[in-house]
């Protein structure tokens, strides 16, 4: 070598403080050269192999970041990224690992095959219940009822069970049979009523307890006429309710395609309606549907003791209710404000005017028992507080 000659100056080594907090992990690399990000990962590769290291993103962090530099680096993309410009600083790396990977995947795919197969079973139901609608028998023709043109026009032009819940040919038949049904056939003539739709309730999504009670909703007019909702299965979806007491919800329901309200023009025409199906109905009761036999009526009403059959308020909304004897404003849609009058109440408030009713319908029978003959005491302003004659 010539003397002359200065002696060449090595390069200085590139330092980098590697973050890796899943292995808790934060100490300073250095590289003979700025190296690239996959010069890089292939160090952190060999380092902690039981990460994916193709699915790496790293951050440069420190006060002294280059300006212009990328705040966010991923493999692939910046795999061939010169790393120069971050010399002292520091980089956080973060890569998920192979196990978790692995099960995430795992679940992923056990998910998507629920769901495929979810669907498939609605898919079947819905085809099943479509070939029971298609190959039922038309409307039978009844004694004493003609084939006339009001027969056809004040009827219910559509029935639908629902397809997500067990056994919906039996719902198909329980339809069809308050559809046909005499009575109801001659009301709905004789009050000129068209109802588009008549299909049943999904009990769950109708039921709410508290430590008052259970309050179930049993029908629901909606737009008065355009669709009638019926509770027909038991709360546990193992049955159907008693035939005649869905029938006499249905004739509130029919009410409610000319009143909104539960005034007393509307309980009227309701109980007018009861007494013309009663009458028009010659077969008087019959127990069976689809060859199947229902629950039959006992005695003290349908339900058990934590369901108060209500048939003066219970009705909220354009809906029949149990459980509760609020005297809430209705409305036509079944779920509020009609004409602006008052908004739609909820079940929870619904609830709440039950137990009002009832805490006032007993201080009614208190003051009755504490008055000679039963009658109440007229209150101040009525005449004085002496027991009424």
């Amino acid at each position: 070598m010539d003397p002359s000659t200065p002696p060449k100056e090595e390069p200085e080594p590139f330092k980098i403080t590697i973050i890796f907090s899943a292995e808790h992990f934060s100490e300073p690399w250095t590289f003979s050269h700025p190296p690239l990000l996959d010069e890089l990962v292939t160090e952190c590769e060999q380092t902690w192999p039981q990460y994916d290291w193709e699915k790496t993103k790293a951050i440069p962090t420190g006060r002294n970041k280059p300006p212009g530099f990328k705040a966010l680096l991923k493999t692939p993309e910046d795999e061939s990224l010169d790393l120069a410009p971050l010399n002292n600083l520091s980089l956080k790396l973060m890569a998920p690992k192979i196990s978790d990977i692995t099960s995430l995947q795992a679940a992923s795919s056990e998910a998507a095959t629920r769901r495929l197969t979810r669907a498939e079973r609605h898919r079947q139901a819905r085809l099943r219940a479509e070939r029971i609608a298609a190959s039922s028998p038309r409307k039978p023709r009844i004694a004493g009822f003609g084939a006339s043109q009001g027969d056809a026009q004040y009827t219910f032009h559509s029935i639908r069970p629902l397809p997500h819940l067990p056994n919906p040919e039996r719902s198909l038949a329980f339809l069809e049979r308050l559809r046909d049904d005499p009575g109801i056939r001659s009301a709905m003539k004789k009050h000129q009523f068209s109802v588009g739709l008549l299909t049943e309730m999904d009990p769950g999504e109708y039921t709410e307890s508290t430590h008052e009670g259970t309050t179930r909703i049993l029908g629901l007019n909606q737009n008065k006429g355009q669709a009638i909702l019926l509770r027909l299965r038991t709360d546990a979806y193992d049955g159907y309710r008693d035939y005649k007491t869905i029938r006499k919800t249905l004739c509130h329901e029919l009410a409610h395609n000319v009143h909104s309200d539960h005034d007393r023009k509307f309980w009227d025409l309701t109980h007018q309606i009861e007494r013309e199906v009663h009458a028009a109905d010659y077969k008087k009761g019959g127990r069976t549907v689809g060859g199947e036999e229902y629950a039959p009526e006992r005695e003290g009403g349908d339900y058990g003791e934590e369901d108060e059959v209500v048939d003066h308020g219970g009705w909220v909304g354009g809906t029949f209710v149990l459980g509760g004897g609020g005297s809430g404003s209705a409305s036509g849609n079944g779920n509020g404000n009609e004409g602006g009058q008052e908004a739609g109440l909820s079940m929870r408030e619904m609830m709440a005017r039950a137990a009002e009713q009832r805490y006032k319908s007993l201080e009614q029978k208190l003051r009755k028992l504490k008055t000679p003959g039963g009658k109440e005491e007229k209150k101040d302003g009525e005449g004085g507080s002496r027991p009424a004659a």
